[in-house]
């Protein structure tokens, strides 16, 4: 046994996770789990087993459902085989294998009825999956799976959210989400509930909430949080400098993967909106994404379905995006000449969150950014003449995906010998 070896082969605990989303995040992260799985059986003594994949039509569970006393996970080649055909642009339905199950299950862009917790209702195949414990990922990109992940949570559940929306959405939501499925205001919890996790809502894998989760813990007073947290728009404003024309470089970043489904969410703004609202909620603030101030790279109109320069979809937003090629150009040509750099920065102070472009020194933390990397800085009563800083790649699936890995295996161990054993098919 090496020095790496922490555990025996036969102590190995089965862990079932369920992931939501097959998407860029979500198939990363399940070859992830794939290609890790010596490493955490040696080093945690932990095995992650995905007992069930959704996707926007269907869910996928290991054969056979009916019957088994305990989960029963997908193995590996085949788990392979539904991300090659999700990469493809097929469904799970397109995967013919005897040894799973694919239940037509509409999960992302519909709502369900959710039912409570031992009730069957209409909800999702997953929902009936027999164990006691599970890790449910939501790598989609809708606020249809809210009522899923507090039914998962109510049941005893973890959850993992590379997902914004349900945090950005109503504050009752995020109050229960983030407090572990426990109302808010409820005094007593009358039974053991799931926990929740979220890092790669904001930052990728940048640690940026288990930072601010350890500044609140310690009741360290956040004064001011500032700085730029979308790799994506680092890399245009990079590439913008360089001289490119803002059209083109949109186009590549889409191509690598950089940009939400919907570039519009990226450089509107809206994405980095919705990462400061998660931040102020966790600083205590009640305040809906309405009341942050955002201010994108494009001319709000664009998403105004009442003004005549309404953009309508994607394929109109690109074709109309040479258009601002020379006022980008003349923005950032303007910044170099007062020495700075054209970024879209946010700002959360003052009970007020804000994104907005701004000009920063072009020697400054934020100006000499490169790439995709996200700054954030953190201004608290501890880290008051010099902030707490956190720099690193915050754009692309795989950095996504090992952000919510980290939670997951974070989850697993906090559960330690709790999880349920997971039967092979």
């Amino acid at each position: 046994m090496t020095a790496g070896d922490v555990t025996d082969r036969r102590a190995v605990q089965a862990v079932p996770v369920i992931v939501l989303g097959l998407g860029g995040v979500g198939r990363a992260l399940v070859r992830q789990i794939v290609a890790a799985r010596p490493a955490h059986a040696r080093r945690f003594g932990l095995a992650l087993h995905v007992v069930a994949l959704a996707d926007s039509g269907a869910t996928a569970v290991a054969s056979p459902l009916a019957g088994a006393r305990h989960a029963v996970p997908l193995h590996d080649p085949l788990l392979l085989a539904f991300v090659d055909a999700k990469a493809a642009g097929r469904g799970l339905v397109d995967v013919a294998d005897d040894r799973a199950a694919v239940i037509p299950s509409p999960l992302v862009g519909a709502r369900h009825a959710v039912p409570s917790s031992g009730t069957h209702g209409d909800a999702p195949a997953w929902h009936h999956i027999p164990t006691p414990h599970a890790i449910v990922v939501d790598c989609t990109a809708a606020d249809a799976t809210t009522p899923h992940l507090r039914a998962a949570l109510e049941r005893g559940w973890d959850i993992v959210l590379a997902n914004k929306l349900p945090l950005a959405g109503p504050l009752d939501d995020f109050a229960f989400l983030t407090g572990n499925g426990v109302d808010a205001g409820e005094g007593v919890v009358p039974r053991r509930r799931g926990r929740a996790r979220w890092e790669a809502t904001v930052g990728a894998g940048v640690p940026l909430i288990a930072t601010l989760s350890r500044l609140v813990a310690a009741d360290d007073a956040v004064a001011r949080i500032e700085g730029t947290f979308s790799g994506t728009l680092n890399f245009v404003a990079a590439e913008l400098r360089a001289g490119r024309p803002l059209s083109e470089i949109v186009r590549e970043a889409m191509a690598r993967g950089f940009t939400e489904p919907d570039p519009r969410t990226d450089l509107g703004g809206h994405d980095m909106a919705r990462k400061a609202l998660i931040l102020a909620r966790m600083l205590g603030w009640e305040i809906l994404l309405d009341d942050v101030t955002v201010h994108g790279l494009y001319p709000p109109e664009w998403d105004d379905p009442s003004h005549p320069d309404h953009v309508a979809d994607v394929d109109a937003f690109l074709e109309r995006l040479p258009e601002l090629d020379a006022p980008a150009a003349e923005r950032v040509a303007a910044a170099k000449a007062a020495d700075g750099v054209y970024r879209l920065v946010a700002m959360i102070a003052d009970g007020r969150a804000a994104v907005t472009p701004t000009v920063v020194p072009a020697d400054s933390p934020l100006g000499r950014l490169a790439g995709t990397d996200n700054l954030v800085a953190f201004h608290s009563r501890w880290y008051d003449t010099a902030p707490l800083v956190l720099q690193g790649r915050g754009a692309g699936v795989e950095a996504t995906a090992s952000g919510v890995l980290a939670d997951v295996v974070d989850l697993a161990m906090r559960r330690g010998g709790t999880a349920a054993p997971v039967e092979r098919a």
